[in-house]
């Protein structure tokens, strides 16, 4: 019963915010604002200007209201909308380059430590080059397939492979760079 009762509730805050209900559109704001805050933060390494494409993005949510359909998890509307803004800011800032680099490597990548700080693995995210930390953003944490993100940022599926194993690599290299420092062999 209460399962039916959320998602009522759900249903009806979403209703009151497509009409343009204050009130309703400040509790979505309020319910999601934290989780889709660190969606951009993923994308965008700087905090002020991931939190402007927080609302920006916002904006578009409470603008498109009346499009979402009920099916699928609200939530997820809400985040790929937050991606595909992070997407066209980067696009406008002209900050993402990618090579059309075709050849690539599928490796295994080992599960990150625990042993490591959220702050140090976003840390290292951070570190890689904006074009790759897009792709691997959208692949490993968003959970889009390379044809998904071919389309998104208008590359070829083989680069946006090749810009993931390139990412890998990289995070690899530097995750053992730190566990050796963290076990003072370097």
């Amino acid at each position: 019963m209460k399962i039916i009762s959320l998602h009522r509730e759900e249903t009806k805050i979403i209703k009151l915010a497509a009409d343009n209900n204050r009130q309703a559109q400040q509790q979505i704001y309020s319910k999601f604002s934290s989780k889709m805050l660190s969606v951009c933060r993923q994308y965008i390494k700087d905090i002020q200007l991931a939190e402007d494409v927080m609302i920006t993005a916002f904006m578009k949510v409470f603008t498109n209201l009346k499009n979402f359909e009920h099916k699928g998890s609200f939530e997820g509307w809400i985040r790929r909308i937050m991606v595909n803004e992070c997407i066209s800011y980067l696009r406008v800032q002209k900050k993402v380059k990618f090579a059309e680099d075709e050849f690539f490597v599928e490796e295994s990548f080992n599960e990150i430590d625990s042993q490591f700080t959220v702050e140090q693995i976003q840390y290292l995210i951070d570190a890689l080059p904006d074009g790759y930390k897009m792709v691997f953003n959208l692949y490993a944490i968003e959970g889009y397939k390379h044809n998904e993100i071919a389309k998104m940022l208008g590359i070829n599926e083989g680069t946006s492979k090749s810009q993931l194993s390139h990412a890998r690599k990289m995070l690899q290299t530097q995750i053992t760079i730190l566990k050796r420092q963290d076990n003072g062999t370097e």
